[in-house]
């Protein structure tokens, strides 16, 4: 029988795949140097200005999914647990309300503090407040009871959120105008919005998860219906962002929970993983290896086609083949109990994407359409499957270990490198070695392979150290 911890490696692996995605497609270099399925679809190269009418998506566009993906299907396995262990649902809707604001603050001030945005000519002041900020963030996130005192623990916190909140009030930044709350980080204020919607969702529907399905209703509703000319009553519940002249649209807007048709079905991922804790596994088989590799090839070819956009026959072809081996390893009994589950969620998934895919102009991430929602959830059921197919090779297992070791510490990897790695070689004198070296494509792709692998190196002594973020 597999252990909760067992089945939690699985999250953590796809949690670290997403965090390595994040930080090599933003340190990769830019400009004409690599194909344009190197980018996001939308900010194609050389000039990589946003083009929000060219449709496609790449492996980049996926990686923001798959960690949310991860986060809804982490709720179940830990809200569940502590709701069956008595915890009431206020308690733990108060503690998702702590973890909202806590996520703001973090998007803002890891934003500010970067060297390039406190000033235009970043000098070994900005590299050293860079660095500060990392170590108040530090303070800020870290559980200290595990070394000192609750009190002590308390303490640190506290004089950590007042340093940043002194240094946000005063540093005039690269703009002269002072702090700014439209200065944040855009994925982490959608991650905090989804952190508290959905574990508001998932609290009320743990015992109904039929009732997510008419939220997903419900929102889908209220999107389309505000993109209709003139002004009506649901367009205006969309546009609210504002109360008494004070506007919080720097912190929620309704156009955020579009991403529930991404949480809402990790979380049934997640429900599938705590399903077969009183079930008993068919025995692993090397079997499984090659049904893996076949699964991520036809989905690598997928992608590639959602790409180039001009070939939709092959890619229902390819939607065709992925169920026609689910359907061959069904019947050769290579599945488990879970990745049979996973399967099937993943291919209604992928062929509800493909269906909504001419719909607004194509799928695309930015402004991101329903098909990209489905299709990168169908993609996260089935990367799950594959990651769980793999787990029993031996020489696979390291690589596993780093992928999880990011995912578990998921907040060190996503700043390491703008506030601690980049001001140190800036520091040392190494920077503008670091910034001149890339002459052709692949010392483009190399260079952003070593800040990756510095980032990863990072997070894992944090992790060795037990230096653990959370919010």
């Amino acid at each position: 029988m597999k252990t909760s911890v067992d089945r939690v490696q699985e999250l953590d692996v796809l949690r670290g795949i997403a965090i390595i995605g994040m930080v090599l497609s933003g340190s990769i270099a830019f400009g004409g140097l690599l194909p344009a399925w190197m980018y996001h679809a939308q900010v194609p190269p050389p000039n990589h200005q946003f083009d929000p009418t060219r449709p496609g998506i790449t492996w980049v566009d996926l990686v923001f999914p798959l960690f949310l993906f991860c986060m809804g299907a982490a709720m179940p396995l830990s809200i569940k647990t502590q709701l069956d262990k008595g915890l009431t649902r206020f308690s733990l809707f108060s503690v998702a309300v702590r973890r909202f604001f806590q996520l703001l603050f973090f998007a803002l001030f890891s934003q500010h503090m970067k060297a390039w945005v406190l000033s235009k000519d970043q000098s070994f002041l900005d590299q050293l407040l860079s660095i500060v900020a990392f170590l108040l963030l530090f303070g800020q996130l870290f559980d200290f009871k595990k070394i000192v005192t609750e009190n002590w623990g308390k303490l640190i916190k506290l004089i950590s959120y007042l340093a940043a909140g002194l240094l946000l009030y005063r540093l005039p930044f690269k703009d002269g105008n002072g702090f700014d709350f439209y200065r944040s980080d855009i994925i982490i204020v959608v991650l905090a919005n989804m952190a508290l919607f959905g574990t508001l969702i998932y609290l009320f529907t743990y015992q109904r998860p039929y009732w997510r399905v008419a939220v997903l209703v419900a929102v889908a509703g209220i999107i389309i219906t505000a993109r209709e000319p003139g002004e009506n009553i649901v367009k205006s519940f969309f546009n609210f962002h504002s109360i008494w002249g004070l506007a919080f649209d720097w912190a929620y807007k309704f156009y955020f929970l579009k991403y529930l048709f991404i949480v809402i079905p990790g979380m049934w991922a997640g429900e599938l993983f705590l399903a077969v804790n009183s079930k008993t596994h068919e025995a692993y088989s090397f079997k499984n290896t090659i049904w893996s590799i076949l699964t991520f090839g036809l989905l690598v070819a997928l992608l590639s086609l959602l790409f180039i956009r001009d070939q939709a026959l092959l890619s229902w072809a390819v939607l065709l083949a992925l169920v026609i081996a689910a359907w061959c390893r069904k019947l050769l009994q290579q599945y488990t109990v879970l990745t049979y589950a996973l399967t099937r969620y993943g291919l209604f998934f992928l062929l509800m994407g493909l269906i909504l895919e001419p719909f607004e102009g194509g799928i695309k991430k930015d402004p991101s359409t329903f098909s990209y929602y489905f299709m990168t959830t169908g993609y996260g059921f089935l990367m799950l499957v594959v990651s769980k197919d793999l787990s029993g090779i031996n020489w696979l297992r390291s690589i596993r270990f780093w992928f999880a070791g990011l995912g578990k510490n998921p907040l060190v990897a996503y700043v390491a490198g703008s506030l601690l790695i980049l001001p140190l070689l800036s520091i040392s004198g190494l920077r503008v070695h670091w910034d001149s070296w890339v002459s052709t494509p692949w010392q483009g792709f190399l260079k952003g392979v070593i800040f990756t692998a510095m980032v990863s190196a990072l997070t894992l002594f944090f992790n060795r150290k037990n230096w653990i973020w959370r919010s």
